[in-house]
């Protein structure tokens, strides 16, 4: 019986909508592999109106590799009760303790967890409550990044490798257990080259940009480089913005893309559960 799925691209650099699916089914190997495809191909994928349980998340999840688990929160303990899998974004508080991750500010360019030897591959994010305005997520596709580099800064960034910093999160604060460091050449974290190659094609492989250093450079030198390939790698033309409805599952290759959300009103409600899909080493 032929899968019932539609891609739809995005009038964009990267993304595509997948209808026709109900994802609190168990889908046919056939529908799981189209989808695959399909996400390697556009990179980020939408599906809209689904209405399931974190079971369920957790189910369609794992049909895509073994999953990470989150790290606890800052009390030591899950922000899920229940399923180990998941983690929750949101801005909720329950006597003064945040019920999730990131809070209502903006998360900067990043891809996630690259301070780790081996990223993980993918993410999705189950969209549960979502603020009337505001929090949209972008995605930045990295292989059209690096394929409009000028032929100069694609020979000199070839060889090169870059610190990714393992002591700050995504919205700037600093881990448990880490000191701030003034030099960036002792910034702690693994070692990445900055092209990431899959096959024929090669992308930009960036992580995070503050207190990032490329080894062998002055850190001046290093800055310059970075600083130019960031703002080139973020460029609109690179770029697709997704406004969340409730109901919205998104999954994003995350070797392959940087992402960013937007800040929204404290006042409004924002909740989130996310699963991350294990991965091999990026070079």
């Amino acid at each position: 019986m032929a899968s019932p799925l539609t891609i739809n691209p995005f009038d964009a650099a990267l993304g595509a909508e997948v209808t026709g699916l109900d994802l609190s089914n168990r889908l046919a190997d056939e529908t799981v592999t189209a989808i695959q495809a399909a996400w390697d191909q556009h990179l980020v994928l939408l599906f809209r109106d689904q209405a399931i349980s974190d079971d369920d998340l957790v189910a369609f999840s794992r049909r895509f590799g073994d999953l990470d688990e989150p790290a606890v929160n800052p009390q030591g303990k899950p922000y899920h009760p229940d399923q180990p899998y998941i983690n929750v974004i949101s801005n909720l508080t329950a006597n003064g303790v945040p019920l999730g991750n990131l809070g209502d500010g903006e998360a900067v360019w990043h891809a996630d967890m690259t301070y780790r030897e081996n990223p993980p591959k993918g993410a999705i994010l189950h969209g549960l409550t979502v603020p009337p305005a505001g929090g949209a997520t972008y995605f930045a596709n990295m292989f059209a990044a690096y394929d409009a580099l000028d032929a100069d800064d694609k020979a000199l960034i070839a060889n090169k490798v870059a610190i990714h910093d393992g002591a700050h999160n995504s919205a700037g604060m600093l881990r448990k257990g880490y000191a701030e460091q003034t030099d960036v050449r002792n910034t702690p974290g693994a070692r990445h080259p900055l092209v990431w190659r899959d096959g024929d094609r090669k992308a930009l492989f960036l992580g995070r940009r503050p207190h990032s250093y490329i080894l062998d450079m002055t850190v001046a030198d290093s800055d310059a480089l970075l600083d130019r390939l960031w703002a080139r790698a973020t460029q609109d033309q690179f770029m697709v913005r997704h406004e969340w409805r409730a109901g919205d599952v998104l999954m994003w290759e995350n070797l392959r893309v940087l992402h960013k959300r937007d800040a929204f009103d404290p006042a409004s409600q924002r909740v989130m559960h996310r699963t991350q899909i294990s991965g091999d080493p990026a070079a």
